[in-house]
């Protein structure tokens, strides 16, 4: 994955009433499967009396999960994975926690209570846009130094770090789109001679 979009940070939001039952939306950023577990513990303690604590998260790994926590199959966690998927994010969990207020809604009406708060409360966060970098270390002699300079200045690479002893080390990063188009440009220009190592 070249880049993705996630949560700046957490949001919550809490609807209007659906016919006597509160549904309260806990958004946030997570990172992995511990912090999914984490943030659901923190839920559970911060609203105890709840009928519902239903959720979804996606990592940028491609793992999703989701709970209807008691609630009819697909009736709930479902409809808020897909408001996930709807605006593409990824590294995010959606929790949904309801007070029942006595009044049944049906599997159509928690379908559209657990999805719209979900919408809502995506749709009052911040949406970041993280660009996936590739690292090098390029290693010169000074007479490649203008050659490379000019490709380093071009804007593919963002230049982290230099050293100067019997040869020139420039660490930089570059966007992972651009890794391949960038060691190939490195290579013609100077016919070889600068040596290319990927970091981690």
């Amino acid at each position: 994955m070249a880049s993705h979009r996630t949560l700046e940070g957490p949001a919550e939001h809490e609807m209007e009433k659906v016919r006597g039952s509160r549904f309260i939306a806990w958004a946030g950023p997570v990172g992995s499967v511990d912090e999914v577990r984490e943030r659901l513990a923190l839920a559970r303690r911060r609203w105890p009396d709840a009928t519902h604590h239903c959720f979804a998260w996606r990592l940028k790994g491609g793992d999703f999960r989701y709970s209807d926590n008691g609630e009819p199959s697909g009736s709930a966690g479902r409809p808020i994975l897909d408001r996930i998927g709807g605006l593409d994010l990824v590294d995010v969990l959606v929790v949904v926690i309801r007070y029942f207020g006595g009044t049944k809604l049906g599997k159509g009406g928690l379908v559209r209570a657990y999805g719209s708060a979900a919408a809502a409360v995506l749709e009052g966060s911040r949406v970041l846009e993280v660009l996936q970098r590739t690292a090098f270390e390029l290693t010169y002699d000074y007479s490649d130094s203008g050659a490379v300079d000019g490709l380093l200045h071009g804007g593919a690479a963002q230049v982290v770090s230099r050293s100067f002893g019997a040869r020139v080390q420039v660490r930089v990063e570059v966007l992972v789109e651009e890794a391949s188009e960038f060691r190939r440009q490195l290579g013609e220009l100077a016919s070889g001679r600068v040596e290319v190592r990927m970091c981690d």
